[in-house]
């Protein structure tokens, strides 16, 4: 008998289910050795040496012995674990976990969970690679150091529970940078000069007065008048027409950053989820052909394709889309990321013939989602590029030039496959010399906005981009950083806490290099050298140790102390606990000892004493629902309207918004729709509101939705900077000129 050991339960299930009688397949369950919990677990001798207390904790200890005492019955044990750093130094721990020397036992690899690769790597097998074993351990040691030592320091001089780490401190860095450069943003007025030409036609002004103009060149009310009334009153004529073909190329295959971010924005899936199903498809799913893996390995930043894989994927293009949509050659892409890592493949479907058409019978609903773009992508990445007609059109006056721009899709390529959401957008046919009118023309006020927060995908983008960190840290990362409560996520945007702030801060004052980007993105270049080409790593952890504990040593005594927390000898009105006084990026203030299970606060003033609870203002109007005195108070979305005999009757009304009420009435009852405000963001709503539930986040009209079956009626909006009527109901979008020639 010979004994496989692999770290995933599911992995052996379906490796088992590939191979005869004369083996066994176990999981090691993951790390089954590592530095142990309670204690720092690694030694400096004078000498300066450095060694890793490894140990094996109290609950892998059963399957440790279960593996041993297969191993005894066993002619030859494989180690079987992921083809990357983690995977290999597992298989390393393994070996020494059942007293076996590691570099005697044959280690086998593969892309993907098939019999074909299977029996391949049975058939291939090699060493453990040391470099890489080594590669890991710094890392692991690296960050032990790191997290060790430099999270009871923030825990002693700013918060208890509080953590810090290589990957995680700089990156929780990029997104207060962010959110600094938020609050420094000052807004710039500026106008747009929005002019449509007959028939129809969106133009964008280019030039006046021979100044060439840009996004913020007019920046006064008028100054955009000026120009449109000088605009108004001229005579335009077709000055060019210009068609040009342009290509849209093919996307890559994806990598682990790749797919992170398009299951993110397509598909709404948390980083954290995208790799949960990943590693189910990978290790093993029902299919006609039994339990098999039907993608290859998710932890990659490789974008190369298998010779064998492109080859079924030209057959698979050529004989269902046709030879126009195959290349001449195969498509091949250079690897996207710096120092990527191991000599993976890209994410790929392993079997073509397991379409999503076949695959929606055997697959979970979310898992069918994400194989769907993998499949989709892998065949588009192979296909011809889409060709698009581009069109552009100069309107000139006396002192303007006017610009328009459409285009039309005329050989759809690799949107065969995936599909695409952009929609011809067509100019009419004019010839140049031809006079053209104005339609309309108004002068439009804006405001430039502060960069966004970041996104879960944006962050693992810019990490990628940054180098900071490799795919099988992006998820865990952004992960760990909302354990420690340093962001909360809103809306789809990580938006950083105030404890982050203070923790920021005190790193960029103390440890610089801990959050600097490019210290932590050399460092992983480093760790790429010793995989690579075995770069002594003890002496890269004694060089970084030295300096670092030095600057622990420094930080003990001279860091002043944030933690404030000063009993006060009374109770919380919610919990009963003791209340502390505590100290913030804002001040002191008042909180509750049972943090964070009670959240209880009170403000207090510059002397420390209860801040006075601002009086609610009487309003001379009555509620509607009861008859009480209405009060005016102050929320985050402004001053409202809200019943003084609250919790009784919890009615309100915005008065940011008050004068708001729409013209058409209510399409279910009749009544009055107000322009309401909620948590949620602003919305129309019916007055007899419970019993009447009609709410649009648009002002509707009276025109009625066309669709079959449906009872809603059409609000304007602007939708992708289109003009469309979108149903109350079911959401049907049409454009506006359709509605309005009615």
């Amino acid at each position: 008998m010979d004994l496989i050991i692999v770290e995933s339960p599911a992995k052996a299930k379906t490796i088992k289910n590939f191979l005869g009688k004369g083996y066994e397949v176990i999981a090691s369950k993951g790390h089954i050795r590592d530095l142990p919990k309670s204690r720092f677990g690694i030694k400096v001798d004078e000498e300066g040496g450095i060694k890793a207390e490894y140990s094996v904790a109290k609950e892998n200890a059963p399957i440790v012995k279960q593996i041993r005492e297969l191993a005894k019955k066993a002619e030859t044990i494989y180690i079987a674990t992921d083809e990357d750093r983690e995977g290999e130094a597992i298989g390393w721990h393994i070996a020494h976990a059942i007293k076996k020397d590691p570099l005697e036992l044959p280690r086998i690899v593969f892309h993907e969970i098939t019999k074909t690769a299977i029996n391949h790597a049975l058939e291939s097998a090699r060493k453990i690679d040391m470099n890489m074993v080594n590669a890991q351990q710094t890392r692991r040691l690296l960050d032990r150091i790191v997290g060790y030592k430099l999270s009871p320091l923030l825990a002693s001089k700013i918060q208890k529970g509080l953590s810090g780490g290589r990957v995680q401190s700089s990156s929780l860095k990029i997104v207060i940078d962010r959110e600094r450069e938020i609050k420094a943003f000052i807004p710039v007025e500026y106008w747009s000069i929005d002019t449509q030409f007959a028939p129809n036609i969106e133009a964008t002004l280019n030039t006046f007065e021979n100044n060439k103009l840009n996004k913020l060149s007019i920046e006064t009310k008028e100054e955009a008048h000026r120009i449109t009334d000088i605009v108004k009153k001229e005579s335009f004529k077709v000055a060019k027409i210009e068609t040009k073909q342009r290509k849209s190329s093919t996307p890559p295959p994806f990598m682990t950053s790749t797919i992170q971010q398009t299951a993110s924005s397509k598909l709404g899936y948390s980083p954290k989820k995208t790799m949960m199903l990943a590693q189910s498809l990978y290790e093993g799913v029902k299919t006609p052909n039994g339990v098999s893996g039907v993608i290859t390995y998710m932890r990659t930043d490789s974008l190369n394709l298998a010779a064998e894989a492109v080859n079924n994927a030209r057959e698979y293009i050529s004989t269902l889309y046709g030879d126009k949509y195959l290349p001449k050659e195969p498509k091949s892409y250079l690897k996207k990321a710096k120092g990527a890592q191991e000599a993976h493949e890209a994410i790929r479907p392993t079997m073509l013939d397991f379409t999503p058409a076949v695959a929606k019978d055997y697959l979970k609903p979310d898992e069918l989602k994400l194989y769907k773009l993998i499949f989709e992508r892998f065949l588009a990445c192979q296909m011809e590029d889409a060709i698009f007609e581009q069109q552009s059109i100069s309107f000139k006056s006396e002192t303007a030039l006017y610009k328009a721009s459409g285009r039309k899709l005329i050989f759809d390529g690799f949107y065969k496959v995936m599909g695409t959401d952009d929609k011809d957008k067509l100019l009419p046919t004019l010839k140049e010399g031809e006079d053209i009118a104005i339609e309309k023309i108004k002068p439009e006020q804006h405001f430039t906005e502060p960069p966004a927060r970041y996104s879960e995908a944006s962050l693992i983008k810019k990490l990628e981009a940054e180098g900071i960190g490799r795919p099988s840290t992006y998820a865990p990362t952004i992960s760990t950083l909302a354990a420690r409560t340093y962001i909360n996520i809103e809306k789809k945007q990580l938006v950083p806490t105030e404890i982050a702030f203070t923790v920021t801060d005190m790193l960029e004052k103390h440890f610089a290099d801990i959050v600097d980007s490019k210290f932590t993105a050399e460092m992983e270049e480093i760790l790429d050298e010793i995989a690579e080409k075995g770069k002594d790593w003890e002496k890269l952890l004694l060089d970084f140790y030295t300096p670092f504990m030095e600057k622990i040593a420094e930080g003990k005594e001279k860091i002043v102390s944030l933690k404030l927390a000063k009993p006060l000898g009374r109770p919380c009105p919610k919990c009963g606990e003791e209340l502390l006084l505590r100290s913030g990026r804002y001040g002191n203030f008042v909180a509750c000892s049972g943090f964070p299970k009670c959240k209880y606060t009170e403000q207090i003033d510059e002397d420390g004493n209860p801040a006075e609870k601002p009086k609610d203002e009487v309003s001379e109007e009555k509620c509607e629902k009861c008859g009480a005195e209405m009060v005016i108070k102050n929320g985050r979305n402004g001053k409202f309207l809200a019943c003084s005999a609250y919790p009784e009757c919890k009615n309100t009304r915005s008065l940011e918004h008050e004068a708001k009420t729409s013209e058409t009435p209510c399409p279910d009852c009749g009544g009055k729709i107000h322009y309401k405000q909620s948590r949620r963001g602003a919305f129309w709503g019916c007055e007899n509101y419970p019993k009447c539930t009609f709410i649009s986040k648009f002002e509707p009209t009276t025109i009625k939705c066309s669709e079959k079956d449906c009872k809603g009626v059409l609000a304007p909006r602007t939708y992708r900077n289109k003009e469309v009527y979108e149903c109350t109901s079911c959401k049907v979008r049409t454009p506006a000129e359709e509605i309005e020639k009615k």
